[in-house]
């Protein structure tokens, strides 16, 4: 492929409109994602449905988002990096407005799965548009800017769904996107510069068919498993077909010229050891963000508002030590950081496994505050210290694996805690009865608390898997070499 770069327009480029378009992308992009967890019961009650179907609306999205990821470097190198985000920020909208009108749960998730789609694609475009366009001593400042974005969004993403769901209904969590989108799109129009490469690459089409036949069938195996049974013929046969699937992709991708994801990546061992820390992180994230909104409405009755507010001062906590976890990375390195997070973490979640109906907010309050401390503290540390040694030439590769695997092993962490509450609840509300309980609505509100208190359970044993694994990243590895600026 070649590399030549036309542009048009880039010697000008002003600053600050430019990373105003690119912020306001960014923001609303993930902020799709995290608001919706706050609206899970009450889209449940309307549509009148389980909370496995319901919770589609988010493992479907967040699916679709990390399918989409791979082919953004393939579509902007054919459309160009602004024309692409141009196109994702208003099939975005559409897509908002049209899950805004979903008349069915059915509906709502495949309009999500297509506002997914192109969510996915707005993120890793609007990092090429950092490094691609801006000049080299910018791109630091931006870069930091762009991660703000992504901070600040599930900071008060749950917050404004609490407000927009008691003020009106949950409709408003997608309305609420379009004025958003038009204003970027006009910045983007007027800010951002037009370039593309002159020639795209090969596309790998059996590659992109067979990691999202993986992806789906594996997903579905995880989310239907309490239903079907662990050992049941379909929940087998639907695991064998994916990890075949995807054993097959794996296979073509380390033979093919043009591979959709270049696995060699994977051979670094640093890269490989920080990426399962990663993915492991990203597990524990998601049972705080799925399991509390959760157990905070549908056992203690509060209303969305008040859910949010009481996880907003963690999630501000989240956004507000990431600038010092910037600072503290070159002193202290990633290992003290990603273990005091992992352990910090793993505290928070043991301590959130101890639920009652009656538990007071104060200490959900808490304990939301150190599990989102610890996020913190081994986030960024986990992503940058495996990038480190990646050559250039691979980098955008090993961050769409990065992005991609994340994305998938999120979707599939609340596909499996929505089949362990389910599974967990059963046996709850059975020892209940042998205990002798025998009021039916108390049966099912303590076997509900107790089935979360059980998944926290499994939850703060995965994130502690992470610990030896950060305790053998080292400090200085050697950075990968950087051409010099021409």
């Amino acid at each position: 492929m070649s590399q030549e770069v036309s542009r048009e327009g880039t010697g000008d480029i002003r600053f600050w409109p430019f990373m105003f378009a690119i912020f306001i992308g960014s923001f609303v992009a993930v902020m799709s994602s995290s608001t919706i967890t706050i609206a899970l019961p009450e889209m449940q009650r309307y549509f009148g449905v389980d909370l496995s179907v319901i919770q589609w609306t988010l493992t479907g999205f967040m699916l679709a988002m990390g399918t989409v990821a791979p082919l953004t470097g393939y579509l902007g190198d054919r459309f160009s990096a602004k024309r692409l985000y141009l196109g994702t920020l208003l099939g975005f909208a559409v897509a908002s407005l049209v899950c805004g009108w979903a008349w069915d749960a059915y509906s709502l998730i495949a309009f999500r799965v297509l506002q997914g789609a192109f969510c996915g694609a707005i993120l890793p475009v609007t990092m090429t548009l950092i490094y691609q366009v801006l000049p080299r001593e910018k791109q630091a400042m931006a870069v930091s800017l762009w991660s703000l974005s992504a901070m600040l969004a599930p900071a008060f993403g749950p917050t404004l769904a609490g407000w927009l769901i008691t003020a009106g209904n949950w409709r408003w969590l997608f309305f609420i996107n379009l004025p958003v989108c038009l204003l970027a799109l006009a910045m983007a129009a007027r800010s951002v510069p037009y370039y593309r490469l002159r020639t795209a690459g090969s596309f790998d089409a059996p590659g992109l068919v067979t990691v999202i036949t993986g992806s789906l069938l594996l997903l579905m195996t995880f989310s239907k498993s309490g239903a079907w049974g662990w050992s049941s013929p379909r929940t087998l046969g639907l695991f064998a077909v994916g990890s075949i699937s995807l054993a097959f992709f794996v296979v073509r991708e380390l033979r093919t010229h043009a591979p959709l994801l270049d696995l060699r990546v994977l051979a670094n061992g640093r890269y490989l050891l920080t990426l399962i820390v990663s993915i492991i992180i990203t597990i524990s994230l998601y049972s705080g963000t799925f399991l509390m909104p959760v157990f905070l409405q549908h056992t203690q009755g509060r209303t969305a508002l008040d859910t949010g507010l009481i996880l907003l001062p963690a999630s501000l906590v989240m956004a507000l030590l990431m600038p010092l976890v910037g600072r503290l990375y070159p002193v202290l390195g990633p290992r003290v950081l990603m273990t005091t997070g992992v352990l910090l973490m793993g505290g928070g979640t043991y301590a959130l496994s101890d639920l009652t109906p009656d538990t007071s907010r104060t200490y959900v309050l808490v304990w939301m505050v150190v599990r989102n401390a610890g996020i913190s503290l081994s986030t960024m540390p986990s992503g940058n210290a495996g990038m480190e040694q990646i050559p250039p030439a691979l980098s955008g590769h090993a961050s769409s694996i990065s992005n991609w695997l994340r994305n998938v092993f999120g979707s599939f962490s609340i596909a499996i805690f929505t089949s362990l509450l389910a599974t967990f609840g059963r046996h709850e509300a059975e020892s209940l009865r042998q205990q002798g309980m025998t009021n039916p609505a108390m049966i099912e509100r303590w076997a509900f608390v107790e089935s979360i208190n059980d998944v926290y359970l499994v939850a703060t044993v995965i994130v502690l898997a992470a610990l030896p694994l950060c305790l053998l990243v080292s400090k200085n590895p050697g950075l990968a070499s950087r051409p010099s600026p021409s």
